[in-house]
């Protein structure tokens, strides 16, 4: 019997990383995409000594449109069936928006909303005509409010949030479901890259990217709608969610300027 395949975008470190060896362990077979292939010809090695898994390395730079069709094509592949998309590549950006570089706000747009939105868009048919299978979007918890200082990433996860939800209502009854996973903050490479001094956020805070995958996998599997992983975070979350907008607004935005001070 084939292994069911799972394609996960952002494997080259992080969550996405996490989630390559998390399905493998759960008897996936992998297609992992990201920029750095020499990270992910690593990682197929290392799945497939642990796991016997069969990993498929699709380099791409996913706010490309060109290579951004190459994995588009590949989840359309009606001979070769992905069970699982997991969307997690995606980046942020720190800065009062205004001084931002615009081309570059426009690429994470490009990654977070259109690259994660056309991907959905392609895997799902085959996904509906087998009556199987789904996506798993990797949104934040910063999309259950606007954030002050990086702008333009909190609305695209907001986007995330909210397209996946939609499509896991109208997914209901299909036998396939979309889900958006929400972290809070996570022990990756993600506050670096994006410019984040994160020496200050107590330990407490931070969950380890294996965990938070392990929570994300039970979730799906029990076809819910949104994972947010940690007491915590749900608090959070929920908070964040039920009060006016123009009291969370304000709120993080006296967190920004205090961390500027």
């Amino acid at each position: 019997m084939a292994r069911p395949i799972a394609l996960v975008t952002g494997a080259s470190a992080g969550i996405g990383n996490a989630f390559a060896h998390g399905l493998a362990q759960q008897g996936h077979d992998l297609v992992v995409v990201a920029r750095d292939t020499a990270r992910l010809d690593a990682l197929a090695k290392e799945l497939g000594a642990a796991h016997g898994t069969v990993t498929d390395v699709l380099g791409a730079d996913l706010s490309d449109p060109v290579q951004l069709a190459i994995v588009e094509a590949r989840l359309a592949d009606a001979e070769r069936p992905v069970e699982l998309l997991v969307n997690n590549a995606g980046f942020g950006t720190v800065g009062h928006f205004k001084d931002l570089p615009i081309d570059r706000e426009v690429q994470e747009i490009a990654l977070n909303v259109v690259a994660l939105t056309r991907l959905t868009h392609a895997a799902l048919p085959n996904m509906l005509e087998r009556r199987t299978g789904g996506v798993l979007n990797v949104a934040s918890i910063a999309a259950y409010q606007p954030t002050p200082g990086n702008a333009t990433y909190g609305a695209t996860k907001a986007f995330v949030h909210s397209l996946s939800q939609g499509i896991h209502e109208e997914l209901r009854g299909t036998g396939v479901n979309c889900m958006v996973l929400c972290p809070g903050f996570t022990r990756t490479e993600f506050q670096q890259r994006a410019g984040i001094d994160s020496t200050d956020i107590p330990g407490f805070l931070w969950q380890e990217a294996s965990a938070v995958v392990d929570l994300a996998l039970k979730a799906f599997a029990k076809g819910k709608a949104v994972c947010v992983p940690g007491a915590l975070n749900r608090t959070t979350a929920g908070f964040s969610a039920t009060v006016p907008s123009g009291v969370s607004r304000r709120i993080a935005g006296l967190i920004v300027k205090r961390a500027e001070k």
